[in-house]
């Protein structure tokens, strides 16, 4: 379950600083988001498969986190950012 490279250049792309930045909190949020949405189509398929149900506990886990210190760090990016992915509704 994993997205291919296209997409995932595209997502670089987006929302990364350069088109080589995978590190940044935004892109490794963005493609976090990604597979999120790909894993929960799939889940929503095979109703059974507890090992990916774990993997998307386990990379949501990892997102909050992530946007957990991008808050801290930058409310207005963080603001930007959830808008953009539409994660959640903003207030």
């Amino acid at each position: 379950m994993s997205i291919n490279l296209k997409n995932k250049l595209e997502i670089v792309k987006k929302y990364g600083k350069n088109e080589k930045d995978t590190g940044s909190v935004e892109t490794q949020i963005a493609l976090l988001t990604a597979k999120i949405s790909e894993l929960t189509e799939h889940l929503k398929l095979n109703k059974k498969d507890f090992q990916g149900r774990r993997g998307l506990l386990m990379m949501v886990g990892r997102r909050k986190r992530l946007l957990s210190y991008l808050k801290e760090r930058n409310l207005e990016e963080y603001r930007t950012l959830i808008s953009k992915l539409n994660i959640r509704e903003s207030k």
